[in-house]
């Protein structure tokens, strides 16, 4: 969010009605930009489970390249966004849904139509109360950030542990710490792309900060969902 000096810069020109107009147009274009990524992401996920694609993919060695370009597509971005063009950050996001939605097509293969269907209904459902709450709040939450940032580096520590130890305690305490860590993160990243906006940003600008937000907020909802879904998934028979 713009500053009171940048208010004021801009005060002739633009009223406070204006400037709240704006906050919203960019918040609704972070979430359109999620929301169509979420929405990729599971046709692909989907098509890829229930066709020859799985065996194709995951039978050989590109399954693990799949499984791995996510990651390196967020570093790029992240360390690149600034002098990127627009255009090749749309389409790097896309490329990005599709190839999550690839990694995550063993999803449909192991649980239950019915149990991912009631899981992504808890996860909207807690993804939307959190989210509504970082945009509301008038308390700063940049003190989570560094706590939540921790408990992620656990949990991630934890699950590369849990695959040589195999233990279902360690399984659902990752799990339950990685729900309450993602919430706290959907909060957190909310306030801060809401903090970011600036009303003075030119469009180029304006459109990379909102592909950035919505990465973020994808991975949040995605982390929720799978650590919800290892909670309260069906597996199939």
């Amino acid at each position: 969010m713009a500053t009171g000096s940048e208010r004021r810069a801009f005060g002739s020109t633009l009223t406070q009605t204006q400037v709240d107009e704006g906050l919203r147009s960019y918040m609704l274009r972070v979430y359109n930009y999620m929301g169509s990524g979420l929405a990729l992401t599971g046709i692909v996920a989907y098509v890829v489970a229930h066709t020859s694609l799985y065996q194709a993919l995951f039978g050989s060695g590109i399954g693990f390249i799949v499984m791995l370009a996510p990651l390196g597509i967020v570093f790029f971005m992240g360390s690149k966004i600034n002098t990127m063009k627009p255009s090749t950050a749309q389409t790097l996001f896309w490329v990005f849904s599709i190839l999550m939605g690839a990694s995550l097509s063993y999803v449909f293969l192991r649980y239950t139509d019915t149990s991912i269907m009631r899981v992504f209904f808890i996860t909207a459902a807690t993804f939307g109360a959190m989210s509504l709450y970082g945009y509301t709040t008038k308390r700063s939450l940049a003190r989570w950030g560094s706590f939540l940032f921790m408990g992620l580096i656990g949990i991630l520590i934890a699950m590369v542990v849990n695959i040589f130890m195999q233990s279902s305690v360690m399984h659902f305490v990752i799990s339950v710490v990685g729900v309450l860590v993602f919430t706290g993160l959907t909060a957190y990243d909310t306030q801060r792309i809401r903090q970011s906006y600036v009303e003075s940003d030119g469009k180029s600008v304006m459109t990379k900060k909102a592909i950035m937000g919505a990465m973020s907020l994808y991975l949040n909802f995605i982390n929720l969902f799978m650590m919800l879904l290892m909670l309260f998934g069906g597996n199939r028979e």
